[in-house]
């Protein structure tokens, strides 16, 4: 039998969370994914602020047109040129000197205010909120469904295999992806230029006129060869984790450590790729903010710019560098990707164990006026 851990409802025998009396519906899923990914901005934010102007001091960004912006939750470009988030006019009149993490941390909350340790949290929560609530809400659908079919068949005492949640994962980040993936270059496009929100249409037909309708999924390929197997390896860690632990309410403080786990490991296998769609993401933003905007120092001569294909980027890295090449950054992506996912999920389980057990009190509140005769006759 599974046991509850930090619960004030057990879990009695023969039921689960996945009970279809009292499991979480769509709508309290997508609340607990929400609360997840505002948490999760609010911490990751600064840490990633920290780190950009700590980059950008050293002079090791990839690119000095454009920069990529990452809270643990999304990937955005960001251009360093005037108009952008990082430029040294929406920073502070004298560019600082940050001779370490915490020196950063002091320096920018004493000369530039606390909030710009939040500087583009809003464009961050305006595509990291509805990504997320697909995500999540997808992967819980997804799970389910799987869960019910494999019993079906083997049974419900059957013990479920270590591809179901791989499978619900992969699947849940391909749906996020491809619904968002249009969403997040248009959302680049308004803030390289400054376009209101009346001008997204007219934005949007000229994406269409010039590169088609493929050209809205323009960097799919190398998001989905990296993020998929992170979010089956992560979810399949995860879930391992919790049933070695015989756990199915897991607490906060037990989701954390799993989701810091899970998250690491995920990271670890997937560098490589990530390594290789920082550079792509980093050359689409050059044309595409710069290029297309009509700027001539960064666009050059009109003349057609062939895309590099995911394995030829990694094949280019590893000449130059190395299988170190596409390990690079690894302690980072660690250190960031660890506890962004160890907020989010212990934040997301939070609200489903919140939801759960006010699912099970409705649910033995409608059962006990049947039983008194002051309710429906059925339950």
């Amino acid at each position: 039998m599974a046991r509850s851990v930090g619960s004030s409802v057990a879990v009695a025998p023969g039921e689960d969370m996945d009970d279809s009396r009292f499991r979480i519906r769509p709508y309290q899923q997508i609340l607990s994914s929400c609360s997840g990914a505002l948490v999760t901005s609010l911490f990751m934010t600064p840490l990633d602020v920290v780190k950009t102007r700590l980059q950008a001091q050293q002079k090791v960004l990839i690119s000095n047109k454009c920069y990529l912006y990452c809270n643990g939750l999304m990937d955005h470009i960001c251009p360093c040129g005037p108009n952008g988030p990082m430029a040294p006019s929406t920073i502070s009149k004298r560019p600082l000197h940050f001779t370490g993490t915490i020196d950063a941390f002091t320096k920018i909350s004493r000369y530039e205010g606390v909030p710009s340790l939040w500087s583009g949290l809003g464009p961050t929560l305006i595509l990291a909120l509805p990504t997320t609530v697909i995500y999540f809400v997808a992967y819980e659908q997804f799970r389910i469904r799987l869960k019910e079919l494999y019993q079906r068949r083997k049974g419900r005492d059957a013990e479920l295999p270590i591809w179901l949640p791989l499978l619900a994962g992969s699947s849940a980040r391909v749906l996020a992806v491809t619904i968002v993936n249009p969403l997040e270059l248009i959302r680049t496009k308004m803030q390289s230029e400054k376009l209101s929100y009346r001008e997204v249409g007219q934005a949007f037909r000229s994406m269409l006129r010039v590169q088609g309708i493929l050209g809205l999924w323009k960097g799919f390929f190398p998001t989905i060869l990296r993020d998929v197997p992170f979010s089956g390896i992560y979810w399949t860690t995860y879930e391992s984790f919790k049933k070695h632990f015989n756990v199915s309410q897991p607490t906060f403080a037990f989701s954390f450590a799993g989701g810091a786990i899970s998250g690491g490991v995920a990271a670890f296998f997937t560098v490589p790729f990530d390594v290789v769609k920082t550079h792509q993401q980093i050359a689409f933003g050059e044309q595409f903010l710069y290029a297309q905007n009509g700027d001539s120092k960064a666009a050059g001569p009109k003349k057609p710019v062939r895309s590099i294909g995911t394995f030829e980027t990694m094949g280019r890295i590893f000449q130059m560098n190395g299988i170190r090449g596409l390990f690079a950054g690894l302690t980072p992506r660690l250190v960031k990707v660890a506890p962004a996912c160890a907020i989010m999920i212990a934040s997301f389980e939070y609200g489903k164990n919140f939801f759960y057990r006010y699912n099970v009190q409705r649910y033995q509140e409608r059962k006990d006026r049947v039983a008194s005769g002051s309710g429906d006759s059925s339950v």
